[in-house]
């Protein structure tokens, strides 16, 4: 009998999976709310259905007789995939019961903070607390946190709705900016860490926590007092052996208490010299538009391994005997280009740089005359994957773009904000010394 999968999400980053599953000789049927979805049309079958329209897809996933389901990339993705599935009784690595530790940041932090592991200080407010509260009173709140802060939504991803607060003065404000974007009647006030950060992916298989890879997750501070934004993920981290150990070590710890056998485990961690890790946010996914890093730089194909997971479950075992993320084959990175809410007019500089030796895949998401939208389907202006034989040869490439990457609106105003590569060298010389 043939295969039917039912794959939740048809936005770009989907299409290999779709394609792959083909090729394997499964029917695909493609939903999500998105009705121009590139990847609808490599699916055998697709229908537009918002992807939180639990019971109507698990109906849809009876009448199809799909025998399986899967998804990534985003925690939205993840959180509906396993509602469908248990609706449906479809097969699935996380039960509803077990979402709020991958999906709900306080029961993440609450969990962490039980088992000891290191994670910012926090607190939990209400939003009736933060519009019914003098200044002064907000501020004795979180008054044994240091500062800087940030305010962010329990319910969201992708940085939205995240801001600083410097001072007890910007409590209400930019936590009632926060507020904003959630319909939870909560936020989460948390220390700000600002050491290196990192993403790191792994899979669990019989409760055994298999690394696929750790990169450098760059930032950079657009503007004053603006959140620091994505620029480049790198893999594999140049800070590899500062913190590989205790962050497998963190996650094994904390499946161990959610009872996660299987599946997708995603962690973004911040580290510092002499300090260690701190535990920024677990989830049961993959990072979009970043997975296709662990094939770039290791042959390591997350699509595969999610088929693998459905279909054949054997083969998992061999994909991790021949994956060391100490032996990449060559050294890689994502370069995400974000901006200002203007109109597109010239994007040729930025469709030049695409052609450059080193460019693997590019993808420019706007089109002559859209317009910027904030958090609306499109994450970034462009992103470019690149590869190159060494880290060194990396950076000069990614410090050209750096320079060279220009889109104007038709003022003739600069869109794209401007990267920076940030100084790893300290760093890896006082651990070295330590």
């Amino acid at each position: 009998m043939r295969h039917k999968v039912l794959i939740l999400g048809s936005l770009g980053e989907f299409t290999e999976l779709v394609q792959m599953a083909g090729k394997k000789g499964y029917e695909t049927v493609v939903c999500d709310g998105y009705p121009d979805g590139p990847a609808r049309k490599y699916a055998d079958r697709s229908y537009v259905i918002p992807v939180t329209e639990i019971d109507r897809i698990a109906v849809l996933c009876r009448e199809e007789q799909v025998d399986g389901i899967i998804t990534s990339f985003s925690d939205l993705l993840l959180e509906c995939m396993v509602k469908i599935a248990d609706k449906a009784g479809l097969p699935c690595y996380l039960k509803p019961e077990q979402l709020p530790w991958y999906r709900d940041k306080s029961a993440c932090r609450l969990l962490l903070e039980k088992l000891g592991l290191p994670s910012p200080g926090y607190k939990k407010i209400s939003v009736d607390f933060l519009r019914e509260k003098t200044e002064t009173e907000l501020a004795a709140t979180v008054g044994e946190l240091t500062y800087p802060l940030i305010c962010k939504p329990l319910d969201k991803y992708g940085s939205r709705g995240i801001f600083i607060i410097h001072n007890p003065k910007e409590i209400r404000q930019k936590a009632l900016q926060t507020a904003e974007y959630t319909s939870c009647e909560e936020i989460l006030i948390e220390e700000y860490n600002d050491g290196y950060e990192f993403n790191m992916m792994t899979w669990v298989t019989g409760q055994k926590v298999q690394v696929i890879s750790i990169a450098d997750r760059e930032k950079t501070e657009m503007e004053e007092g603006m959140l620091p934004l994505s620029t480049r993920n790198v893999y594999p981290s140049c800070l590899l052996p500062q913190v590989e150990e205790e962050a497998l070590g963190i996650l094994q710890e904390y499946i161990r208490h959610t009872g996660q056998k299987d599946g997708a485990l995603s962690m973004q961690f911040f580290w510092k010299p002499g300090k260690g890790i701190q535990v920024c946010e677990i989830a049961g996914r993959f990072f979009g538009y970043e997975h296709e890093l662990t094939e770039i730089v290791y042959g390591f194909s997350i699509e595969e391994l999610l088929l693998n997971w459905l279909y054949e479950k054997e083969k998992i075992l061999q994909m991790f005997q021949t994956h060391d993320i100490h032996k990449p084959l060559r050294q890689g990175a994502v370069i995400y280009f974000q901006g200002r809410n203007l109109e597109i007019a010239d994007q040729s500089a930025a469709r030049e740089l695409a052609k450059r030796e080193g460019v693997i895949k590019d993808w420019i998401f706007y089109q002559d005359g859209e317009h910027v939208v904030e958090y609306g389907p499109n994450p970034y202006l462009a992103l470019y994957y690149t590869a190159r034989n060494s880290r060194k040869e990396l950076d000069a490439l990614t410090e050209s773009f750096y320079r060279e990457m220009s889109i104007r609106d038709p003022q003739g105003r600069e869109i794209v904000y401007q990267n920076k590569i940030p100084e790893y060298r300290s760093a890896q010389e006082s651990e070295s010394k330590d």
